[in-house]
Protein backbone atom coordinates (compact mmCIF):
# COMPACT_ATOMS: atom_id res chain seq x y z
CA UNK A 1 0.00 0.00 0.00
CA UNK A 2 1.38 3.71 -0.99
CA UNK A 3 0.09 7.01 -1.38
CA UNK A 4 0.81 9.46 -4.03
CA UNK A 5 2.32 12.02 -1.63
CA UNK A 6 4.58 9.09 0.12
CA UNK A 7 5.57 6.75 -2.34
CA UNK A 8 6.34 3.26 0.07
CA UNK A 9 4.06 4.83 2.68
CA UNK A 10 0.95 3.73 3.33
CA UNK A 11 -1.84 6.43 5.71
CA UNK A 12 -4.53 5.93 7.74
CA UNK A 13 -6.86 8.34 8.94
CA UNK A 14 -9.18 6.41 10.29
CA UNK A 15 -11.85 6.75 13.57
CA UNK A 16 -10.92 9.14 16.39
CA UNK A 17 -9.37 8.44 19.54
CA UNK A 18 -8.64 10.84 22.48
CA UNK A 19 -11.14 13.53 20.94
CA UNK A 20 -8.88 13.91 17.91
CA UNK A 21 -8.09 12.52 14.51
CA UNK A 22 -5.21 10.49 13.60
CA UNK A 23 -3.18 10.10 10.84
CA UNK A 24 -0.48 7.74 10.31
CA UNK A 25 2.60 7.77 7.60
CA UNK A 26 4.26 4.61 7.63
CA UNK A 27 6.61 2.71 5.58
CA UNK A 28 5.22 -0.44 3.95
CA UNK A 29 7.22 -2.56 1.88
CA UNK A 30 6.24 -6.46 1.65
CA UNK A 31 3.07 -5.43 4.11
CA UNK A 32 1.32 -2.33 5.79
CA UNK A 33 2.10 -0.52 8.87
CA UNK A 34 5.90 -1.59 8.94
CA UNK A 35 6.83 1.27 10.50
CA UNK A 36 5.60 4.39 11.38
CA UNK A 37 7.35 7.81 10.25
CA UNK A 38 5.13 10.63 11.21
CA UNK A 39 2.00 11.38 12.45
CA UNK A 40 -1.02 13.83 12.58
CA UNK A 41 -3.10 14.19 15.98
CA UNK A 42 -4.71 17.01 17.90
CA UNK A 43 -3.93 19.23 15.12
CA UNK A 44 0.16 18.44 15.34
CA UNK A 45 2.11 16.85 12.43
CA UNK A 46 4.92 14.54 14.67
CA UNK A 47 8.01 13.27 13.04
CA UNK A 48 9.12 10.15 14.44
CA UNK A 49 12.42 10.36 15.30
CA UNK A 50 13.54 7.02 16.68
CA UNK A 51 11.81 3.59 16.97
CA UNK A 52 12.21 2.39 20.22
CA UNK A 53 10.47 -1.05 20.27
CA UNK A 54 8.37 -2.81 17.85
CA UNK A 55 6.17 -5.86 18.63
CA UNK A 56 2.64 -7.48 17.65
CA UNK A 57 -0.42 -7.80 19.64
CA UNK A 58 -3.68 -9.48 18.89
CA UNK A 59 -4.85 -6.47 17.21
CA UNK A 60 -1.91 -6.03 15.06
CA UNK A 61 1.36 -4.15 15.21
CA UNK A 62 2.22 -2.27 17.96
CA UNK A 63 5.18 0.63 18.08
CA UNK A 64 6.95 2.59 20.70
CA UNK A 65 8.14 5.90 19.46
CA UNK A 66 10.00 9.11 19.66
CA UNK A 67 9.28 12.13 18.13
CA UNK A 68 10.90 15.58 18.03
CA UNK A 69 11.21 17.07 20.82
CA UNK A 70 11.34 14.09 23.06
CA UNK A 71 7.81 13.12 22.83
CA UNK A 72 7.11 9.55 23.26
CA UNK A 73 4.10 7.38 21.74
CA UNK A 74 2.76 4.24 21.43
CA UNK A 75 1.13 3.64 18.25
CA UNK A 76 -1.10 0.66 17.38
CA UNK A 77 -2.65 -0.07 14.28
CA UNK A 78 -5.71 -2.50 14.62
CA UNK A 79 -5.98 -4.49 11.44
CA UNK A 80 -9.33 -6.12 12.00
CA UNK A 81 -11.02 -2.55 11.72
CA UNK A 82 -8.46 -0.56 9.91
CA UNK A 83 -7.25 1.87 12.56
CA UNK A 84 -4.93 3.47 14.44
CA UNK A 85 -4.80 4.13 17.91
CA UNK A 86 -2.70 6.21 20.32
CA UNK A 87 -1.17 6.54 23.87
CA UNK A 88 1.24 9.35 24.93
CA UNK A 89 3.75 8.15 26.93
CA UNK A 90 5.59 10.83 27.01
CA UNK A 91 4.28 13.86 25.33
CA UNK A 92 6.62 16.77 24.48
Amino acid sequence: MGSPQFPGYGVSSMGENNDAALAVECYSGHTYAQEPRAFTWQGRRWVVQTLERAWRTPEGPCFLVQVEGGGRFRLLYCEHVDEWRIVSVDKA
